[in-house]
C-alpha cells in the first residue's frame, strides 16, 4: 500500500500498488514507485516531500483490493477499509497499525514515462487511455516490523 499526504492534518490518500522496485540508487537505499496521473494519489505524490509503503499480512487481502479499486476522491475508502492510520516516526506520510512492515520514504526524483522509450512494443498496450505512470524515487529513511509493535515500539 502507498500513502502520501500528511498524518498531522489528515490529508492523506493510499492506494494498492502493484509495480515498484527496491534497490540502491545514489548512494542510498531506495524504493521505486510508479503513479498514473489519473489517480487521486497523484496529486499528493506532487505535493509531499514524503511517502510510506506498507506490506499486510493475507488476511488484509480485502481491504488492500478496495484501496486498489476505489477512489479517494468519493468519499473517505481509508475508513471504509478498515485499516488504521498512524503516525510515521520520520515522515509526514502514514503508516498503517495492521502492516507487517513499513517504509518511510522522501521522495528524491521523479520523472514521467516516454513512450518513445519503450524497447518492448507490447509495453505500450498497457497504455490505451495514454495515462503513462511518473515515477518517483524514494530515499529509504526507516523500515518497520509488526514483531516490534507488540514490545511497544517498532524497530
Amino acid at each position: 500500500l502507498l500513502t502520501c499526504g500528511d498524518y498531522a492534518s489528515g490529508t492523506y490518500n493510499a492506494m494498492t500498488i502493484g509495480w515498484g522496485s527496491i534497490g540502491r540508487m545514489w548512494q542510498k537505499p531506495f524504493v521505486h514507485v510508479v503513479v498514473r496521473p489519473s489517480r487521486y494519489t497523484f496529486q499528493f505524490m506532487n505535493q509531499y516531500d514524503s511517502f510510506t509503503l506498507c506490506v499486510f499480512p493475507p488476511q488484509y487481502q480485502k481491504a488492500l483490493q478496495l484501496l486498489g479499486s476505489e477512489s479517494g476522491r468519493d468519499g473517505n475508502k481509508i475508513a471504509r477499509s478498515g485499516l488504521t492510520p498512524i503516525a510515521s516516526q520520520l515522515v509526514a506520510a502514514p503508516g498503517f497499525d495492521e502492516a507487517e512492515l513499513i517504509i518511510e520514504c522522501r521522495k528524491i526524483y521523479w520523472q514521467d514515462f516516454d513512450p518513445a522509450h519503450f524497447l518492448d512494443p507490447k509495453t505500450e498496450e498497457l497504455y490505451p487511455s495514454g495515462d503513462y505512470h511518473r515515477a518517483y524515487f524514494g530515499e529509504i529513511m526507516a523500515i518497520f516490523a509488526a514483531d516490534a509493535r507488540y514490545a511497544g515500539e517498532r524497530k
